[in-house]
């Protein structure tokens, strides 16, 4: 048995013990050291990003999070290569969070009290967090975890807003396009009310849900079209995911 140093992931080994050509033990102990320290890496970098995307919006600084973090630019887009593919290992969480904001909505037996809490819900949600505020209004089909989410609540949105109309407590123009334009509109909000963010949105809610009710509605303006509100939400996609190394 010999010794030999060999260099491994970047790392200089020395007097790694041979059996013939097969590396020892000292070879596969040093392996999983190094796995494990990739994983604590990732698991640093995605609780930097949560917290980051939280108080900043998804378009905040990589250079930020990789600094929170404590690695290394390099190691961040080693592991995630794209702005996108850090929001997906982010998000997953916060989308099923949102997911289950319909279902409890359906399950309410009240058509309007079930639409109403999804819409309290959802802009709670993005009060507390700019990441989530600006994904709920944005196109996430590139990233297949999270647009599964993403349609499962959307399709359970539909049934929500129909189920209120048919029950005639919500305005009967309303549609599935009207609430993306309240999730936009609180996003804003959740941008700029800085230190009264949380009674804000909750403001907002409360106001806009007055003027959904059946009997507060008005001849006004349509909601835009489902094409023009899905472009709308694709640009807003492109302009915060479309650059892997924005604003570094």
């Amino acid at each position: 048995m010999a010794g030999r140093d060999v260099e491994f992931l970047g790392h200089r080994l020395s007097k790694v013990a041979e059996v013939g050509n097969i590396p020892h033990f000292g070879w596969v102990s040093l392996s999983v050291e190094l796995r494990a320290d990739a994983a604590r890496n990732r698991a640093a970098i995605v609780e930097a990003a949560r917290e980051v995307f939280a108080e900043e919006g998804l378009d905040a600084p990589l250079d930020e999070i990789a600094h929170r973090a404590g690695t290394g630019n390099a190691t961040l887009y080693r592991r995630f290569p794209t702005r996108e593919d850090l929001v997906s290992a982010v998000f997953a969480e916060r989308m099923a969070e949102h997911r289950a904001a319909v279902q409890a909505g359906l399950a309410d037996p009240d058509p309007w009290n079930g639409f109403a809490s999804y819409v309290r819900t959802v802009a709670a949600m993005q009060s507390r967090d700019r990441g989530i505020a600006d994904l709920v209004a944005m196109d996430v089909s590139s990233a297949p975890g999270i647009e599964r989410l993403r349609s499962e609540a959307f399709d359970g949105l539909v049934r929500l807003v129909e189920r209120a109309r048919s029950a005639e407590a919500l305005r009967a123009d309303f549609t599935t396009e009207d609430v993306v334009v309240v999730l936009m509109a609180n996003a804003g909000l959740v941008e700029r009310a800085h230190g009264v963010t949380a009674q804000a949105s909750a403001r907002l809610a409360h106001v806009l849900l007055d003027g959904f009710r059946s009997a507060a509605a008005t001849d006004g303006p349509a909601a835009p079209s489902p094409r023009r509100m899905r472009l709308a939400m694709r640009r807003n996609s492109e302009r915060l995911l479309g650059g892997t190394r924005r604003r570094r």
